[in-house]
């Protein structure tokens, strides 16, 4: 009775040629949230790998990327699964369809690459994507003609590596200033060092101070920097050494060790993408995530290589 009922409702269709398997039609009035998409996207609809070289070609002709993806795909997955003024994370960014599409579809984005194609191809795309210049892929369908920027930030390296001996030591490749920033947004501290004191690095607040050196601190140090200090500002000094009587000596100087007080706030020595992903806790209730630090490593000393983080007298702070 149900299928004549159909049936006579103009429900049931036999194919274009009206002898196959009978199915259920459904229309969008039918369904409440819209109509689940296809299994199968055909090249007709979404483009395919040689659409997507043209699209290329257009922003770097001599250096075509080998598996980019059709601005057209791109458009369905973002279409079903963000709105406008959503975020969009595409954490290879290859050539940069991604964001080129999410852009033109006023979405927000963040989008990482660690090849060169970051300067080959996302760059340059991007560009030609803000100042309207590029007009292929999506641009006509949904009428982008220019608009927008972006931000474009180089990630430094690792600030902790281990070196031959399973030691923790600061990456060479960080400066005095590359150091004294990181340390401070590892801390949460803002980084901005005043132009008269040379210990105010960065501040949590108008009071709290953070002074990051490579230097050993000694106790005379210490009293004078303790010195130039107001009696109701505080300091946190991060340092690769320092004088065991310098520890608790002012109330309102806390001193660190570099790289001790890093371990465990996140993972270092990694240039690539494997690291340890670990899913975040659902519920909003369940004590702060606290990422585990390396395993500690019997150290292993060497006669003509002393560890960068003994003290003076040979002992471990």
């Amino acid at each position: 009775d149900k299928f004549l009922e159909l049936m006579n409702d103009n429900r049931i269709w036999f194919g274009k040629d009206g002898n196959s398997i009978p199915q259920l039609k459904r229309f969008l009035t039918d369904v409440q949230e819209g109509m689940v998409t296809k299994t199968i996207w055909f090249r007709t609809e979404v483009g395919d790998n040689q659409e997507a070289k043209r699209e290329v070609k257009f922003f770097n002709d001599s250096d075509v990327f080998t598996t980019p993806k059709p601005e057209r795909l791109l458009q369905r997955i973002l279409t079903l699964a963000s709105n406008e003024g959503d975020w969009v994370l595409d954490s290879f960014l290859g050539s940069g369809t991604t964001a080129a599409v999410a852009h033109k579809m006023n979405r927000k984005w963040i989008g990482i690459e660690l090849g060169e194609h970051c300067h080959t191809h996302c760059i340059p795309r991007l560009q030609k994507v803000c100042d309207g210049t590029d007009q292929g892929g999506i641009s006509e369908s949904v009428g982008w003609k220019g608009g927008g920027g972006f931000k474009y930030y180089y990630l430094a390296p690792s600030l902790l590596k281990q070196d031959k001996y399973g030691n923790w030591i600061i990456e060479e490749k960080y400066n005095a200033d590359m150091l004294a920033a990181a340390m401070a947004k590892h801390n949460n501290f803002k980084y901005q060092p005043s132009e008269e004191v040379y210990w105010k690095q960065g501040k949590s607040s108008e009071k709290d101070f953070i002074y990051t050196t490579t230097q050993f601190i000694t106790v005379e140090k210490l009293d004078q920097i303790h010195e130039e200090m107001q009696p109701d500002e505080s300091l946190l000094i991060c340092c690769k050494k320092y004088s065991k009587p310098c520890e608790n000596r002012y109330s309102n100087i806390t001193i660190k060790k570099i790289p001790q007080m890093l371990l465990g706030k996140c993972e270092f020595g990694r240039e690539d993408y494997s690291l340890n992903i670990i899913s975040m806790p659902r519920n909003e209730n369940e004590p702060e995530f606290i990422p585990k630090g390396p395993d500690k490593q019997k150290k292993i000393k060497n006669e003509s290589s002393p560890d960068l983080f003994e003290d003076n007298n040979g002992e471990e702070e």
